[in-house]
């Protein structure tokens, strides 16, 4: 009988989705970072927004009702507000190289660049940029650097995360169905919610873990009353967000990313507990590089590729907070210095 089961594409990150770079700039001073997804070629966009304290650009631009169908490149940004000013680097960018979305002759292209950020003021970095935030020179410097490898926790949108009481990061992940689609994930975790289970080191995502990519320890651990979370945040630490970007090679037309990008959100609730809290501004963008028509009949494909990308997204999670390692000089709690058994919250 023929292996169904979807396997781990050849990086395992978001970049095993043909047509898709990665670029990352920190400011290891401020405690902070932007990571940008960039498209070879324009690419269908959407996105859902399950937090209750989102940040965003050009969101409303992804409707899949509006002008716009495809996007030159996404944002992902700490810095709260002033994060948002990432996308201004990353459009300057794509415009100089005559990229971005065009009407007129002779005139410029307009680059359309979504964008999300979290909150990472309170992490002790040095904020005080006064009129001059860095996030414009760290989107340009991000997309500049855009390839197929880019490094995992402590870097780009998740060098300056939390993740509930442990050190986030960014994390990525994918997978390749038996019949040759590919989906990825990549994810910044700064979530108020705990990515373990109380008591121990297990990971929420445990169950969906594929060749011990987060530290293949099963989901042995996994137990939890109605109210007890692990190591999430305490309630005055209510700023958070965790932002994420899901992807796949099979030709959706904006709705259908839409159906994508509102399917993947479930990969956080199977990862983070609690999540889309009133204080979170979780955000997740889907991107169609359209390489491969979607097998008849459509919508169970696009159903099978929205359950099996939430299952990525999961891991990316993991991921995340499993390779984040302290800033230097901190003492930040980290996932791989928790002792077997702690305390739950």
């Amino acid at each position: 009988m023929q292996d169904m089961r979807p396997g781990v594409g050849p990086r395992n990150l978001l970049t095993d989705v043909p047509g898709l770079k990665i670029g990352q700039a920190e400011d290891a001073d401020a405690r902070t970072g932007v990571t940008v997804i960039l498209p070879d070629n324009r690419a269908v966009c959407a996105v859902d927004v399950r937090g209750g304290a989102p940040g965003t650009r050009e969101t409303d631009a992804l409707a899949p009702e509006n002008l716009v169908d495809a996007v030159d490149a996404v944002v992902l940004s700490g810095g709260s507000v002033y994060g948002l000013a990432a996308a201004d680097g990353v459009v300057g960018w794509l415009g100089a190289q005559g990229r971005g979305y065009g009407l007129i002759p002779g005139v410029p292209p307009s680059p359309v660049v979504p964008a999300a950020i979290l909150f990472d003021m309170a992490n002790g970095g040095d904020k005080a940029w006064g009129e001059a935030p860095p996030y414009r020179d760290l989107g340009r410097r991000a997309v500049a650097a855009a390839d197929l490898e880019f490094a995992l926790g402590t870097a780009g949108a998740g060098y300056g995360a939390m993740a509930g009481s442990l050190k986030g990061g960014v994390g990525s992940a994918s997978a390749v169905t038996a019949d040759g689609y590919t989906v990825g994930a990549l994810v910044a975790v700064n979530c108020w919610g705990s990515v373990t289970a109380p008591g121990g080191r297990t990971f929420w995502a445990a169950p969906y873990e594929i060749g011990g990519e987060f530290g293949g320890l099963g989901a042995e651990g996994l137990r939890a009353g109605p109210e007890e979370w692990g190591l999430a945040k305490r309630p005055a630490e209510a700023r958070n967000t965790t932002i994420a970007c899901v992807a796949t090679d099979a030709i959706l037309t904006p709705a259908q990313a839409k159906r994508f990008a509102v399917m993947a959100q479930d990969g956080l609730a199977r990862a983070i507990r609690p999540v889309h809290a009133p204080f979170d501004g979780d955000v997740v963008f889907a991107l169609s590089t359209g390489r491969r028509p979607l097998e008849a009949p459509a919508d169970y494909t696009v159903a099978r590729l929205g359950a099996l990308v939430a299952d990525t997204l999961a891991r990316a999670v993991a991921r995340g907070v499993y390779e984040a390692a302290a800033w230097p000089g901190s003492d930040v709690a980290c996932w791989r210095d928790l002792p077997a058994q702690t305390p739950g919250w």
